[in-house]
């Protein structure tokens, strides 16, 4: 498991930088929050699949596409509540915002993608 979770947040520096310049490429292009981080999500899923499954948890089972997907929408509908919450409490910046959960969405990440996609089986 901490060759994993070393491997993890290595890739995932990778998937994150992908991920956010794609989300401040869209909030500069003046996209709401909510849709900015639709289409980022969106555009690194396939990305964060091959990266994550292969480098991190040594799987080539593209049938687990499902579950990733599902484990993206739980952390975008974090996301956007995290996002709206910070933005009722009267923090307004989007960018900051959006490092300031960079880190405890990526734990979450890992741990339903250890625990529900990529999970080894026992017997």
């Amino acid at each position: 498991m901490k060759k994993q979770l070393i491997s993890f947040l290595f890739v995932g520096i990778l998937n994150t930088i992908f991920g956010y310049s794609l989300f401040a490429f869209f909030i500069f292009l003046n996209m709401h929050y909510s849709l900015a981080v639709l289409c980022s999500t969106i555009l690194g899923v396939l990305f964060n699949f091959k990266t994550i499954g292969k480098l991190v948890f040594g799987s080539h089972d593209n049938s687990l596409i499902f579950r990733f997907v599902a484990v993206y929408i739980i952390i975008y509908g974090l996301n956007i509540s995290f996002l709206w919450l910070f933005k009722y409490f009267g923090f307004e910046n989007m960018y900051i915002n959006g490092v300031v959960l960079l880190t405890p969405l990526a734990v979450v990440s890992f741990v339903l993608n250890k625990k529900f996609v990529f999970r080894t089986k026992t017997v």
